[in-house]
């Protein structure tokens, strides 16, 4: 699926280039204006508020937080609701948010937490643990509810809120993400009006309430999301008075408009291209963040998408059910060549399911086992499969008729096209044909199992188990009818049994081993062929925005955080001292040439998101 929402990332080569040089940057700056039918020069509204305007390359799949799964849609609710932890920006270990603390009893199955008592909604209302508590048996008790977060409580035994401030979880088994649970809290008497949450998308009432940094005041689809700043957020009112999320579908144009100063950042779908970022090194008042990125690039494969009662559906081609069709597929994928000739450099070669940015759960292949790039062993797989060629080259199937296979792709994505036509190339070299379908939306064909491959990826968080459900057969939809939280309908006995046991793990070493068996599981089934671990590439005008955090603070990324840091944090140009909000880091810009290892991320400091051109977070 694409988005990440669902988008994947490419391999190459490991090479750990060295830092370029982390610079400190000071940004400055203009004022951008408020979201315009016409696009104009971002300076200060007429009324002297100081707005932020971010490009992006996405579209907005839901504000629903129970819903939404696109990184643009889950960054947007890490800004409108308080999480029960938040994760330092400086080193991404587990913080208070709405959650002042939390304990566990001896045998790890009761979890209690304390509320925060200066916690308020948007319309003046107090956030209590009522609202935790019912969030939660929300999501226990109806299938819409649990659509994207559902993963986090199927767990959970039971959840009360004794009193406003305490909050008590109760477990059916030890559960080692409770400091690292992804869920937006929402305000109780506001969403249990709510009738059916499987269609509820939060968009045609604002400003829509909330206890985050900011309130969402206005959304157009496709076109435009406007928050405004929460003046009563108890960890401070961010210094922007405005952000704007503006969409383009052509990221050129997103960056033509940075040149322009019509907006304040540009974060691509979701990098900037190298020759985007070349372009802008140098110009006047602009600043490139090239840093390593939390995010993978990939191939799904389908593998016969059904549905939990069993039912199958989509038509995915049989041929790619034969584990050796799949590997002679990926061994005849040059990753040097894609980090080399599409990502310029700006990337690493994939090969583990997790980023080596996060070290303690990176895993990668021994090399007997990886699939290297070898053309005349992937045309041996394919003829002891049975795929032969006939007189005029082409592979043909059990059926006789030549191989094509339906590669999706995203539309917005220049590096989904440019890898695409590297594929025409070699997989035809093996008498194979690859149709690219690039969509604007890639989500329908990919819930409904129309796709053969597609390119996938998935923001990584500090904490895997997330990313890691999604491949469970617990992911998949109840019904073809219905939407579940799998990637791409992966269903393995071996692969869930070690999810069981990672999440009742609380020993971080003895954990991160089993999550690397985990990896090596999916690489062994040959559905998830991670081709590269792209950089963060982005690019802002440091005459709009004066100061700004990135996470981690050293050689970190600015969009797409696991929190809400950089936003919260910028500072306007002309604001005239520093922030009280930036945290100590200040605008610590880490400027990367290459992926640096990033180790010391605690077992619990977590936080989901996966990515695509249209991605999943």
């Amino acid at each position: 699926m694409g988005t990440n929402d669902q988008k994947r990332s490419l391999p190459h080569g490991l090479r750990l280039v060295a830092l370029a040089g982390a610079a400190a940057l000071t940004l400055t700056a203009g004022l951008a204006t408020p979201l315009d039918p016409a696009p104009q020069q971002a300076r200060a509204a007429d009324d002297g508020k100081k707005v932020l305007t971010v490009a992006v390359a996405q579209s907005v799949d839901s504000l629903s937080p129970f819903l939404a799964v696109r990184l643009l849609s889950t960054s947007i609710h890490r800004l409108m609701y308080e999480y029960l932890t938040n994760y330092d920006p400086k080193d991404n270990h587990a913080i208070p948010g709405l959650a002042t603390k939390w304990e566990s009893s001896p045998d790890k199955l009761t979890w209690t937490y304390t509320i925060r008592a200066n916690s308020t909604w948007s319309d003046g209302e107090q956030a209590t643990a009522e609202d935790a508590a019912w969030t939660f048996n929300k999501m226990m008790t109806d299938t819409g509810a649990a659509t994207a977060n559902g993963s986090y409580v199927g767990n959970f035994r039971k959840v009360t809120a004794p009193s406003p401030t305490e909050l008590v979880i109760e477990l059916k088994k030890p559960q080692a993400t409770m400091a690292a649970l992804d869920v937006p809290i929402v305000p109780k008497h506001v969403w249990e009006k709510v009738s059916d949450f499987s269609e509820f998308n939060n968009d045609k009432s604002f400003p829509v309430v909330g206890n985050g940094p900011f309130v969402l005041s206005g959304y157009k689809a496709d076109s435009y999301v406007r928050l405004k700043a929460n003046k009563d957020f108890w960890r401070g009112s961010p210094k922007f008075d405005e952000l704007v999320f503006r969409y383009y579908k052509d990221q050129d144009a997103a960056v033509s408009a940075l040149r322009k100063g019509e907006v304040s950042f540009v974060a691509g779908s979701p990098s900037l291209t190298p020759a985007q970022a070349e372009s802008l090194k140098g110009a006047d008042d602009i600043q490139v963040n090239d840093a390593p990125g939390r995010r993978f690039y990939a191939l799904a494969t389908n593998p016969g998408a059904k549905a939990k009662n069993g039912k199958k559906f989509g038509d995915g081609h049989p041929s790619l059910l034969d584990q050796r069709v799949r590997n002679a597929l990926f061994r005849a994928v040059d990753r040097e060549a894609i980090i080399d000739k599409v990502f310029r450099g700006h990337a690493v070669e994939g090969e583990g399911y997790i980023p080596p940015r996060f070290q303690d759960y990176f895993w990668k292949p021994s090399a007997d086992r990886k699939l290297a790039y070898d053309p005349a062993e992937a045309a041996r797989l394919l003829d002891q499969a049975g795929y032969k060629k006939n007189g005029d080259g082409k592979r043909v199937g059990k059926d006789g008729k030549p191989i094509t296979y339906r590669v999706l792709c995203h539309a917005t994505d220049p590096n989904d096209k440019a890898v695409g036509k590297y594929l025409q190339e070699w997989w035809g070299k093996l008498g194979i044909g690859v149709r690219l379908n690039c969509l604007d939306n890639v989500t329908d064909p990919w819930l409904a199992g129309t796709y053969d491959l597609a390119f996938d990826g998935w923001s990584v968080n500090p904490d895997p188990d997330f990313v890691l459900s999604i491949h469970t057969c617990g992911a998949l939809p109840a019904t073809p009818e219905e939407t579940g939280a799998t990637d791409n309908f992966i269903c393995d006995k071996k692969y869930d049994e070690l999810y069981a046991r990672q999440l009742t793990e609380y020993d971080p070493a003895k954990r991160a081993d089993i999550v690397k068996q985990m990896e090596s599981r999916l690489y062994d089934l040959g559905y998830m062929n991670v081709m590269a671990y792209p950089n963060a590439v982005e690019a802002f005008r440091t005459d709009q925005i004066k100061s700004i955090t990135t996470m981690p603070a050293k050689a970190g990324n600015i969009y797409g955080q696991d929190g809400y840091w950089s936003w919260w944090s910028a500072v306007p140009a002309d604001s005239g001292g520093s922030s009280d909000n930036a945290s100590s880091t200040g605008v610590v810009v880490g400027i990367v040439a290459g992926l640096v290892i990033l180790g010391g991320l605690g077992a619990f400091a977590a936080m989901r998101r996966r990515a695509t051109a249209e991605e999943r977070e």
